[in-house]
């Protein structure tokens, strides 16, 4: 019942900044109350690790409805002191690290809340181009639009945009002023405020950088999408797409973006112009990572059915590329890109190193999620080649570890093992075909 309420209100704020897309909101807060807060809490992930307080999401629902009424009386009365984010650091692409946020359990309940606040409106502002972190859109929904996109340009110039650490450079006066052109109420853009400036607690230190928002924390994903809806998509929709000479579009997910065209002079136009129009608001393009690809169906005859070599671009965990489709016609294909192979195989590695001596059933068990998660992300039409050596080499991976339990273990054998404990197979769970049906 308390989520129908909320969605109600939800709704009516929808409404009204769909009708009125010019006007700041001043008066938004007191849609929060316990009964928002609660549908918060239940919205709110239980299973994250703790924050600098210690306090899990159990220990918190103990005294659920006092905490609320708590949290509410102090986020209204400007009370509410944002703890400071404790920050570790995990493995990005086995030469770097990302920093990830993470609040207490507390500071997340209330984030969801705003965040449930500000969403009604942005949905209105947010443009099709734009993917991640919204609503009913998904990884997958962006690749298809790009798919379908660039198969009906037939191919072109792609910008492989690369922003140097979004969430770390968010500039905090360029973003209050974002904000301040549809959200004017003094509690969110307060409560707002005292996130931007909570400590980072690392290693044991407290430090208060001044600009960014935690990678990790509940609101920063809104928050990173209204600042590249002013950086990126309305200068891309009201701005570029004026002065080209060709066709052209873009496709973002958060921080992950490409652009493409019909027309070199524009992605060389545009490229030059993305340093200047992003360093106005304090963030960087990286110039080795950010590159412009030709990337157009290989002049080959209708007889030639060799492998091309054309160029590629990486999107999303997708290395895009040109090939033929079973009608002989040269059609845009996507495989699992090769860092994300062989992460997600050295991780497969690690947990059967670590658990070689537990029951087989088990292994089995473990694998099999593994394997069925790895399917539900990458399992796409057109994929089904790296999907079968990705199951390939979880096999070998096994029998490796298996083996290293006592006496080698011989192909004949695991083979009778695989056939006890078998593994899933290779699933297309992202079917266009059925996603025309």
């Amino acid at each position: 019942m308390e989520s129908g309420n909320v969605l109600t209100k939800q709704q009516r704020i929808a409404e009204n900044a769909r009708r009125h897309p010019e006007v700041s909101f001043t008066s938004l807060a007191h849609h929060i109350d316990v009964a928002w807060l609660r549908e918060a809490w239940r919205r709110t992930r239980k299973d994250g690790a703790a924050g600098v307080d210690n306090l899990s999401a159990e220990e918190y629902a103990e005294n659920l409805e006092e905490n609320l009424k708590s949290l509410l009386e102090r986020a209204k009365s400007g009370s509410y002191k944002a703890p400071p984010v404790r920050r570790v650091n995990i493995p990005k692409n086995g030469r770097e690290t990302r920093p990830i946020g993470i609040p207490t359990f507390e500071d997340k309940v209330l984030q969801r809340a705003v965040q449930m606040v500000l969403e009604p409106v942005y949905e209105q502002d947010f443009l099709d181009c734009s993917w991640g972190f919204r609503p009913g859109r998904s990884a997958h929904g962006g690749l298809q639009v790009l798919w379908e996109q660039m198969m009906g340009i037939g191919g072109g110039w792609v910008i492989d945009l690369d922003i140097r650490k979004l969430f770390d450079n968010l500039d905090h006066t360029h973003l209050r002023e974002i904000l301040k052109k549809r959200v004017r109420d003094g509690v969110l853009v307060r409560l707002i405020g005292k996130w931007l400036k909570a400590g980072i607690m690392e290693n044991g230190q407290l430090s208060y950088p001044e600009r960014g928002s935690p990678q990790g924390g509940v609101i920063s994903p809104i928050l990173s999408n209204v600042y590249l809806h002013e950086v990126l998509d309305r200068w891309f929709e009201e701005v570029v797409r004026e002065h080209l000479y060709g066709r052209g579009f873009m496709v973002r997910y958060a921080d992950d973006v490409v652009l493409a065209f019909t027309d070199e002079r524009d992605a060389r136009r545009v490229m030059k112009a993305l340093p200047r129009r992003f360093g106005k608001y304090g963030l960087t393009v990286h110039p080795q990572k950010t590159q412009v690809v030709s990337f157009r169906p290989p002049v080959q005859s209708s007889t030639d059915r060799r492998k091309p070599r054309g160029r590629t671009f990486n999107f999303l965990g997708f290395t895009h590329y040109w090939g033929r489709s079973r009608k002989g016609r040269w059609v845009v294909k996507r495989k699992t890109e090769c860092s994300r192979f062989t992460r997600a195989l050295t991780r497969v590695g690690e947990w059967c190193r670590k658990n070689r001596h537990l029951p087989l059933d088990e292994q089995q068990s473990a694998l099999r999620s593994k394997l069925l998660g790895h399917y539900a992300y990458y399992g796409i039409t057109g994929n089904g080649h790296s999907l079968e050596n990705f199951l390939h080499e979880v096999r070998r991976t096994w029998k490796k570890w298996l083996s290293r339990r006592g006496s080698r273990l011989r192909w004949e054998r695991f083979g009778q093992i695989a056939d006890r404990y078998p593994l899933p197979p290779v699933r297309i769970v992202h079917s266009v075909y059925v996603a025309k049906l």
